[in-house]
């Protein structure tokens, strides 16, 4: 009896030697962010001191800022190489395929940084302001932010010739990039209900526990996010070495059929 089951494609030994997503390099560092965001926890929620105002929702300064940054960070990562690519991309087919991966790889982890920053600062104005959301100048620019990268993302997923894709999207996350500014000033250019920037707070807010605390979760996010993207990029490599590899075999299958050699 002849089983219906389809046979599982062969994996060529160009995709079986880049099957892997991480490296010892991604590996140390992977371990070196769970570290370090354990320790976070401990710093957070045991050594630093409650807030004589807002109390344990102080807390949430150690998640809310640094995952805000670390978006900032990617942003910026996207943008950069977004431009790069205009600029130099086309010139060489491989070091436009780089960027384009670097660009998509940040937005992505960006986008979900957002949005821990979102929900974190929903919560944590809820205890301060009591509500989860106000139309205040920085939440409602952050939001705007978090959908034009969103929106960038479904662009990079629309079904087209890759070159002209990759173009569309460097442009789009340019201009998704012009609320990075917009987001960061908004607290100085208009009345918000958004505290200033955290590291220029005044002394009597931010005592010196919460301050190393607070440059210790971040460095503990960057570590995260860092790895996030490499990760990323490299599913992004997989999976155009999987498209490039079946579009091959497609085109071998109909030349066999039409008795081509």
């Amino acid at each position: 009896m002849v089983s219906a089951t389809k046979p599982e494609m062969p994996v060529s030994p160009r995709t079986s030697a880049r099957m892997a997503t991480s490296s010892v390099g991604t590996t140390v560092l992977g371990w070196l962010a769970f570290v370090s965001l354990v320790a976070t926890a401990v710093l957070g929620l045991v050594v630093s001191p409650r807030d004589v105002v807002t109390g344990d929702a102080v807390r949430f300064l150690y998640l809310h800022v640094p995952v805000i940054w670390v978006a900032y960070g990617a942003f910026i990562s996207c943008a950069i190489a977004s431009a790069l690519f205009l600029w130099k991309g086309k010139s060489r087919a491989d070091r436009g395929r780089h960027l384009d991966r670097v660009a998509g790889a940040s937005a992505e982890v960006g986008v979900v940084f957002t949005a821990l920053a979102l929900i974190t600062g929903a919560m944590w104005g809820r205890i301060t302001w009591g509500v989860y959301w106000q139309w205040d100048a920085r939440l409602t620019m952050t939001a705007m932010m978090f959908v034009s990268f969103l929106g960038y993302l479904a662009l990079r997923r629309l079904p087209t010739e890759p070159s002209v894709r990759s173009k569309r999207a460097a442009i789009a996350a340019l201009v998704s990039s012009v609320n990075l500014p917009l987001v960061h000033f908004s607290v100085d250019w208009w009345r918000t209900l958004h505290q200033e920037a955290s590291l220029s707070v005044d002394e009597a807010e931010i005592t010196g526990n919460m301050y190393s605390v607070l440059l210790f979760s971040s460095v503990a996010f960057v570590l995260t996010g860092i790895w996030l993207v490499a990760h990323r990029y490299r599913v992004i490599r997989l999976e155009e070495i999987r498209d490039d590899e079946g579009l091959e075999l497609a085109i071998a299958a109909r030349r066999a059929e039409a008795g081509v050699d």
